[in-house]
């Protein structure tokens, strides 16, 4: 189906007022987008005659613009929020209430913490806590956890990690060697660490080349993985990107720990970013490397993309497909240090068998999302894209790469127009509220106008991500067992499936749920995941 059509762009936005360097969504199908405070002024003024006075700010020590927004999805309208200390590359997670934590940054914001709840009223806005990190955290990537917290690792010059919350009888932060073992003196190579929630409850954690299975509870590698082969580095500023692959789930309580994979795409040569400051712009990785960690003896299997790519985000899609977005063929993110954008996606076909036929390039974008750009999955199965500052500061006129405040939607393949008849629409979910519990079974009704007799029926469950700089920290998609497909009139129907069977599968809070006719997916429809009562 993906060779039928090749995705569709819609600007929905030419002007938010500040560029788009941090985006996560949240369960009320709203978005929080900041950048940073020491850009200068933004193109939005905070209302009601509101100003942040900051003496610590190395730029504008008053300052009445926006350096945050609140974009709502369902009316392609936005709203400025107030951001005190400086958000410059952070990072975030959101905790199992649906409450963005926000971490760390530059300057004055380096060891805070902050977070946005949704709120009904439109008055929400962000808060900074009086507890403050440990370290600087600054570049530095965060991890959901199965009782919730969120694990914080890394950073420029920090070679520790830390937890939110703080447990009162636990150090305040704990050294990880392989941090400090994987930094390049002149490149650095190992920031925001790519971090993913396996499901036997350790961590992987690659930098630079290298990845490990990590206890986080004893502070000791598991495992080490082989080096993903080749020269090319994939962490900042030799930016690549990562996702884990799908969880197929057996169902249950099943404590079978579903095969798993991790996908590693793109980054730059050794010595890329020595060479951006002579203005030399370096060709690009075209490699993706996939690892499956779960087996006795794992390797990297080695595959090439279309085209290089640096500073690309990767954004799992609810059929379990990845969709590789934004970016740029040569040099390495940084200040200036990245030439030639990739407008075309390219969509990873997970589980096609002919490696040949995996990468499918998709139409282009007219927009060049450059160095501080992200993207996001959202409920109806688009993808936004927003940001791309590549200057110290807002610059709306150099070329070719001026400051870029607008917001855009990719449509991925599945929702071409002749795919509608075979689109399941979901009515209900046929439980408390949209509350599940681990282990349980649920079911969703659900509308097809067109029954294809021999298309089976998936139900995956998305967690959303908090992007910047190429990775989308915390997605990760489910793909539960199938119980059954009841058929309750002509077009009508009911599926039943079962819930992750633990929080080390699925950590708790907010997922996209949707239902997969014949490759082709509903939107997605919010379910909380808890412990029960």
């Amino acid at each position: 189906m993906a060779s039928v059509s090749r995705g569709s762009w819609e600007v929905l936005q030419r002007s938010i007022g500040i560029s788009a360097m941090h985006m996560q969504l949240l369960h009320d199908n709203k978005i929080v987008m900041y950048d940073r405070t020491n850009f200068g002024r933004s193109n939005l003024t905070l209302p009601g005659g509101r100003c942040r006075d900051n003496p610590r700010d190395l730029v504008l020590k008053h300052d009445c613009t926006a350096h945050s927004v609140l974009y709502d999805v369902d009316s392609n309208t936005f709203r400025p929020l107030m951001v005190h200390t400086d958000t410059w590359c952070s990072s975030g997670a959101v905790d199992p209430s649906g409450t963005l934590v926000q971490t760390g940054g530059y300057n004055d914001g380096e060891r805070v913490i902050r977070t946005f709840t949704p709120c009904e009223d439109g008055r929400c806005d962000w808060t900074e806590l009086s507890v403050n990190l440990t370290n600087r955290r600054w570049y530095a990537s965060n991890q959901i956890l199965p009782d919730g917290r969120v694990i914080v690792v890394g950073g420029r010059n920090v070679f520790t990690y830390e937890f939110f919350p703080r447990a009162r009888s636990s150090p305040n932060n704990f050294f990880m060697n392989f941090l400090k073992e994987t930094n390049d003196l002149k490149e650095e190579n190992n920031l925001y660490p790519f971090l993913h929630l396996l499901p036997d409850g350790n961590l992987f954690v690659f930098a630079n080349t290298r990845a490990i299975s990590f206890d986080y509870t004893r502070n000791r590698i598991v495992r080490e993985f082989p080096a993903i082969p080749g020269l090319d580095k994939r962490n900042y500023p030799s930016t690549g990107s990562s996702v884990m692959l799908p969880l197929w789930l057996a169902g249950g309580n099943s404590t079978r720990i579903p095969d798993t994979e991790v996908l590693v795409c793109g980054g730059a040569p050794t010595g890329s970013f020595p060479k951006t400051r002579e203005n030399i712009f370096l060709p690009a990785s075209r490699t993706c490397g996939r690892i499956k960690v779960t087996d006795p003896e794992p390797e990297w299997y080695m595959e090439e993309m279309p085209m290089p790519r640096v500073i690309s985000d990767m954004i799992l899609l609810p059929t379990g497909d990845v969709i590789l977005i934004n970016g740029a063929s040569n040099g390495t993110a940084g200040w200036e240090s990245a030439r030639n954008p990739v407008y075309n996606p390219v969509l990873y076909v997970t589980y096609e068998k002919d490696p040949t036929l995996r990468f499918v390039v998709q139409n282009p974008s007219s927009i060049p999302r450059m160095y501080h750009s992200a993207a996001v999955l959202l409920p109806d199965g688009r993808v936004l894209v927003g940001g791309s500052n590549p200057h110290r500061f807002y610059n709306f006129t150099i070329q070719p790469f001026p400051t870029d405040l607008s917001v855009e939607a990719f449509s991925p393949h599945y929702l071409a127009p002749l795919y509608v008849p075979l689109r399941p629409s979901i009515v209900a979910v046929e439980t408390g509220g949209s509350v599940i519990t681990y282990g349980q079974m649920f079911s969703m009704t659900f509308i097809l106008t067109i029954n294809l007799p021999d298309a089976e029926i998936f139900v995956s469950m998305m967690a959303p991500s908090f992007t910047t700089h190429s990775f989308a920290m915390n997605q990760r998609l489910l793909m539960l067992k199938v119980a059954r497909v009841d058929r309750l009139s002509l077009f009508a129907h009911k599926v039943t499936v079962h819930a992750p069977p633990t929080n080390v599968i699925a950590p708790p809070g907010y997922y996209m749920a949707f239902i997969i006719h014949a490759g082709i997916p509903s939107s997605g429809v919010w379910v909380k995941l808890q412990q029960s009562r």
